[in-house]
Parts: structure tokens; C-alpha cells; sequence
């Protein structure tokens, strides 16, 4: 699939407007983290809330679901058991606040990087997919917690994926406004064309910077010759 259009083939000259809304700091809490009704409401709650998704986290991504335990957890997070239920009612709650936690420091990992990335739409694909292959050598564990959630979440597991091809269409979309990508007119060739970048980046993190340990910038840039050129000889 060629996504890109030549220069001389740009239907817009005017530069893009502001990114538009605030970037949150990654780390800060995923809206309604907590269960509901238990959200902190001072900065020590949020700083104790922050350390039990961490060790969630961690425990979670060691042992897997069925055999992560809320004592474990709260030790690992050095705070008392009744602080846990606090904030969370149950095990399972806390497991789908984590996906939605590990989906907003996904989404918060990358923005940065487009909103100050240069180029045109496919240049800031890589920026983000570099972004993105560097966030998962880090954070290892989102892969198993993801693909658990199909299982203990299916509504988080579907709205992580969801939301993030609704994200990459948008960016698709903006860039054939601009006459950076050819625009096929159908919202059906966009979303394939969102939901096939998006499976590449999942594979790519999890052989590159899951299992392997390849420079993040040149796989995004292969990846980006991909795109902008496809398979066929030329």
C-alpha cells in the first residue's frame, strides 16, 4: 500500500494550525482510574493511587491475572491493604484501571513527539512509531497486560485498540487534507489504512523492543519506506 503523494501532488500549502488540545505529563492518572465514586482528591491520594497501578503493573505483568494477588500488590507498593480498597473495589477493578492507565501513557508518550514533529504526515508516523518502539523496550509488561484484557477486560481491550486507530485515521486524514497522502475518498480505505499501521506497530514493538532489542529510529524509518513506497519494484 502506497500511502504517500509527491510533492508537486500537495492540495493544501497552509501549515497546520496549533496541536489543539493540552498533552498530559506521562504518568499523570487515565480519566476515572479509580472505581467509581473513589477517585483521589488530593495530590497524596493521587501520588498513593499512582503506586499501586505501579505495582499492579509490575505484578501484574510478572504473574499474570489469575495469579497476581492484591497482597502482593499492596506490598510491592508499600501501603496497607485497607488503603487498596480505598481506591479500588476489587481485583478485576483494578486490572481494567490499569488498561485504561497503560492506554492513556501510550497515547501521552507519543503526542509529544507529534505535536512538535516535523515533516509531513508519514515523517511524523515514524517519529511516532520511534516513540512508541521506545515506550515498550521500557514498559515491557503493557504487552501481557493488554493481551490478558482481551480475557478479564473485553470492553478496554476493545476500546485500547479503537481508540488508538481512531487516533492514527484522524492523522491519516489530516495528511491527505494537506496532500501528504493520496486520498482514496472512502472512510472505509481510511480505516484500513489506520487499523493496518497500527497492527504493524503492535508487531513491530513486540519483535523490536519486546523481544529484541533493535534501534527504535531504524525500524521506524523501514517501516517508513514501507509506507511510502510499498512492495512493488519501482
Amino acid at each position: 500500500m502506497i500511502l504517500a503523494t509527491t510533492d508537486t501532488a500537495r492540495k493544501v500549502s497552509a501549515k497546520r494550525s496549533g496541536a489543539g488540545a493540552p498533552i498530559e505529563k506521562v504518568g499523570s492518572l487515565a480519566p476515572s482510574t479509580a472505581s467509581g465514586g473513589k477517585a483521589p482528591r488530593t495530590p497524596r491520594g493521587e501520588r498513593t493511587l499512582r503506586k499501586i497501578l505501579t505495582a499492579a503493573l509490575e505484578e501484574f505483568g510478572e504473574r499474570g491475572f489469575n495469579d497476581a494477588s492484591i497482597v502482593s500488590i499492596t506490598r510491592r507498593a508499600k501501603v496497607a491493604l485497607g488503603t487498596f480498597y480505598t481506591y479500588f473495589d476489587s481485583k478485576e477493578e483494578l486490572f481494567r484501571a490499569l488498561v485504561r492507565d497503560m492506554s492513556a501513557q501510550v497515547r501521552d508518550h507519543v503526542a509529544p513527539v507529534l505535536s512538535s514533529g516535523t515533516g509531513d504526515g508519514l515523517d511524523r508516523e515514524r517519529q511516532a512509531l520511534a516513540a512508541f518502539l521506545r515506550f515498550a523496550a521500557e514498559h515491557k509488561q503493557v504487552y501481557r497486560i493488554i493481551d490478558e484484557a482481551e480475557f478479564v477486560d473485553p470492553e478496554g481491550f476493545r476500546n485500547h485498540y479503537e481508540t488508538t486507530a481512531a487516533r492514527i485515521a484522524a492523522r491519516l486524514a489530516d495528511a491527505a487534507a494537506h496532500g501528504e497522502l493520496r486520498d482514496d475518498e472512502s472512510p472505509l480505505a481510511l480505516e484500513v489504512a489506520a487499523w493496518a499501521t497500527m497492527g504493524a506497530n503492535v508487531f513491530l514493538g513486540l519483535r523490536f523492543a519486546v523481544w529484541g532489542h533493535s534501534d527504535p529510529d531504524e525500524v521506524a524509518a523501514i517501516t517508513n519506506r514501507l509506507l511510502r513506497h510499498g512492495l512493488g519494484v519501482r
